[in-house]
């Protein structure tokens, strides 16, 4: 494999995958609206040369390339957040723009600009005759933002797809990452009985009983576990609801929104448990439990799951491991940092729940996503590209080597 010309052609691409995110990124694809977007990059795909490329149910978009043994799939979700205040902006977030150096939009690093690499892995790939005993493929997955890991439940499940190994194309800031921490959204449910405000005795405060499991809350953030690579489990109240007769009443219902970050050891049960056994939650009588995400996909289709999205790490002597930083040295012809996320992705899934082995590499970075006057750089772009079109030729190095 002749590495210099792997790099030479993914920087002659550069102004089409320039282009391609661009178009991407014109075109708003939040969670459950992302059909134009994905009938965008199977466009593109289909004019790259992908051997077939098919939509499925929940509406993903599959690029295959190949028909070998060994499975192979990598991952870019192609829905975004929203843009939030536009006023934070400095330039249009859809129409963006583009330096010698920069692409600007909403999508840019998070993550339209992994799939602008993907597809144009592809090409590389078949330019370039890397096919082997190895079939490729590229997924472009829906509703992440919403439900991180959805889509590969679906596909994994549902579809059948059980490839080897999946490579995220999350922006990892130049590094691979191998890990990240896992998160849940709770609900923490509290009743109480309405009376007038004159009188708040006759009734029982729903916001007060609230206001001690919020101070118990706040402790155990401090007494959560730790982990020498994923560092500290986490949690912190996002949301506060409430329910009353009126401003002249005493409240008869008040709940709250968890996020729980998982480090490495915590599951769903210990972490639900932790927060039913906190004193003022049982002196509440308070309901813990886990959102339900139940969203239909923009196809319609209707795939639920509870709000649970397991820690995962890849051990660094793992054969997939082994093959990223082997491939990132011949490219690159130097050592690569290899780190995790500090946010989720559908590893979650890939790994956490279905126990396929899942690595890193991806454009941009991850302080990039979801802020105002979100960008990526053209280099990332090229140097993924050349790397997802090396990756499974090393990895199948190893494989034969390991036998």
């Amino acid at each position: 494999m002749d590495f210099k010309k792997i790099n030479a052609l993914a920087e002659a691409y550069k102004s089409r995958m320039s282009a391609f995110l661009r178009d991407m990124i014109r075109i708003p694809s939040e969670s459950g609206d992302e059909e134009k977007v994905v009938l965008r990059i199977k466009e593109e795909m289909e004019r790259v040369g992908f051997d077939t490329v098919e939509i499925d149910p929940m509406g993903n978009v599959h690029g295959r390339i190949g028909h070998g043994k060994h499975v192979i799939a990598m991952d870019a979700h192609v829905d975004t957040v929203g843009v939030g205040n536009p006023d934070n902006w400095e330039f249009d977030p859809y129409e963006g723009f583009e330096d010698e150096e920069t692409i600007g939009g909403r999508g840019a690093s998070d993550q339209e600009g992994g799939m602008a690499s993907m597809v144009y892995a592809g090409k590389i790939i078949k330019d370039l005759g890397l096919t082997g005993d190895y079939t490729l493929v590229v997924v472009g997955s829906v509703q992440e933002e919403d439900c991180d890991g959805l889509c590969w439940q679906y596909i994994v499940k549902e579809l059948g797809l059980k490839p080897e190994f999946v490579v995220s194309t999350e922006p990892t800031d130049g590094g691979i990452y191998r890990g990240q921490r896992g998160r849940m959204e709770i609900k923490v449910d509290v009743k109480g009985v309405s009376a007038h405000g004159s009188a708040p005795e006759r009734g029982d405060n729903a916001i007060f009983r609230m206001g001690r499991i919020l101070g118990e809350l706040e402790q155990l953030h401090t007494r959560l576990k730790t982990d020498a690579f994923l560092g500290n489990g986490s949690l912190t109240v996002s949301e506060i609801f409430y329910t009353s007769p009126s401003r002249c009443a005493v409240a008869d219902g008040c709940n709250i929104s968890i996020d729980r970050r998982l480090t490495a050891g915590e599951d769903k049960e210990s972490a639900l448990q932790q927060i039913r056994d906190l004193p003022a939650v049982i002196d509440a009588k308070a309901h813990v439990c886990l959102y339900h995400y139940d969203k239909p996909a923009y196809t319609g289709l209707v795939y639920s799951t509870d709000c649970y999205f397991p820690s995962w790490i890849l051990p660094e002597d793992h054969e997939v491991t082994q093959a990223a930083v082997a491939t990132y040295r011949r490219l690159f012809d130097q050592d690569p940092r290899v780190d995790k996320w500090t946010f989720s992705t559908n590893g979650v899934s890939i790994m956490g729940l279905l126990g396929i082995p899942c690595i890193g590499f991806g454009p941009g970075k991850e302080a990039q996503a979801h802020a105002p006057n979100e960008k990526t750089w053209k280099a990332d772009l090229v140097r993924c590209a050349a790397f997802y079109a090396a990756l499974p030729t090393i990895y199948l190095e190893k494989v034969m080597l390991g036998k």
